[in-house]
């Protein structure tokens, strides 16, 4: 099964967009409020402005941004990464956003000159910038990185043992003997953090996807676009039919 994002990507106009990513049962949302949750895990520069920008129509849509990235892939990408009250992210759900943001951007510019929209799940490995993902998620190994130093160190893993506070509790497995191996990181003091890609975690996803209803949206890859994208950024092959559908399959 796939493990990454699902995935809509405008290269400008139109775009391509791949399987939803399902989320088991004990890890769904639990309810509406959630979406108004405090990222602690956010922007800086640029990026926070953008999300400044979007994510007012992201909660109006529903759904609940997770995290935006600008990078330098095929050019300039503007990775927009979102889920829904559930915890997933279908094609469908993908497409909504990438039509309503777009408009929004072209408005306000945030970014100059031409650059890919990639809008997208979180993922099976997902980035966790709410204090709920962190209570969702536990018992699931996570990598976290803090922002500054603390006792000499920023970079921690280990497996995600609840939040008392404002304090995210992590089970570690490499401290010396004796040590105690709970710690517990301020959320305000986290820059970085993550679940890691274990054989539980592709377990719960594996399952959670034999569970889907069958006719789900969630493997089919389509490209539309009026423009010719870069064949190198998104190889293409014909859609079986007649030639003549502007809609093609990867």
């Amino acid at each position: 099964m796939p493990t990454g994002p699902a995935l809509f990507c405008c290269p400008a106009p139109g775009g391509v967009c791949t399987g939803s990513i399902p989320v088991a049962p004990n890890q769904r949302i639990k309810s509406g409020p959630q979406l108004d949750q405090k990222r602690y895990i956010s922007e800086t520069g640029q990026e926070q402005r953008i999300a400044a920008i979007i994510e007012p129509v992201v909660r109006d849509l529903g759904f609940r941004l997770v995290r935006v990235r600008v990078t330098a892939e095929n050019g300039c990408t503007l990775q927009i990464m979102a889920e829904d009250e559930q915890g997933a992210f279908t094609i469908d759900q993908c497409q909504q956003l990438s039509q309503e943001v777009s408009p929004l951007l072209d408005v306000e510019e945030p970014i100059s000159g031409a650059y890919h929209l990639e809008v997208s799940s979180p993922g099976v490995d997902r980035p966790l910038v709410r204090r709920s993902d962190f209570e969702r998620w536990q018992g699931h190994e996570a990598r976290i990185e803090l922002a500054r130093m603390r006792d000499g160190r920023k970079r921690f893993r280990g497996t995600l043992a609840g939040v008392e506070g404002d304090q995210v509790v992590l089970q570690l497995p490499d401290v010396p003997e004796g040590a105690d191996p709970i710690v517990r990181l301020d959320l305000f003091m986290i820059g970085r953090a993550r679940l890691v890609l274990t054989d539980r975690l592709l377990a719960e996803a594996a399952a959670s996807r034999s569970a889907t209803p069958p006719g789900d949206p969630d493997v089919e890859t389509i490209i539309e676009n009026d423009a010719t994208p870069d064949p190198d950024a998104f190889p293409m092959r014909e859609k079986a039919g007649n030639g003549n559908d502007p809609k093609e399959k990867l």
